[in-house]
């Protein structure tokens, strides 16, 4: 009877974490990937274009972590264009980074990044606003980051106007 007890106890364990990391994983996928944002940059023709990048798949050979498109600095705001799309996963943001070259082996996480704040979709144009005080100057990139996992979903390298 003890031994029925423990070997219930140690599969309600073991199910209950699988099905715990499984739904990390999945949730994205199921909820948010349909998801398309579509924010629009409010009077363009009165801001000034800072800088001009484009999303890359930083690691062919990972299927998971992928990104395209296009992104626009102005100045005091970054603009993820209608192109840009990531594949989905678990809470990614937006950074601002000063290494020009990111790669997957970069720590970013020890940089002196900028956090835009979270992605709102994996799809679509989204406006992140700088942070007062902050020279766009001293960052070369933008990049899309998972928190989650400390992993780099996609860099874009900055070319300044």
């Amino acid at each position: 009877m003890k031994k029925s007890i423990v070997i219930f106890v140690v599969g309600a364990l073991l199910g209950t974490a699988a099905g715990f990391t499984l739904g990390i994983f999945f949730y994205p996928y199921i909820f948010l990937a349909d998801i398309v944002a579509s924010d629009r940059v409010d009077d363009k023709s009165a801001r000034k274009i800072v800088a001009k990048g484009t999303f890359i798949h930083a690691n062919p050979s990972d299927p998971i972590h992928h990104g395209k498109g296009r992104v626009t600095v102005y100045d005091g705001l970054v603009h993820l264009e209608s192109d840009f799309e990531v594949g989905p996963g678990p809470k990614f943001h937006v950074y601002l980074v000063p290494e020009k070259n990111v790669i997957p082996s970069t720590n970013v996480a020890r940089t002196m990044y900028v956090d835009l704040g979270r992605l709102k979709a994996f799809k679509g144009s989204q406006n992140y606003p700088v942070p007062q005080g902050v020279n766009l100057a001293n960052y070369g990139s933008v990049v899309i980051w998972c928190e989650q996992f400390g992993v780099l979903i996609s860099p874009a390298v900055l070319t300044f106007q």
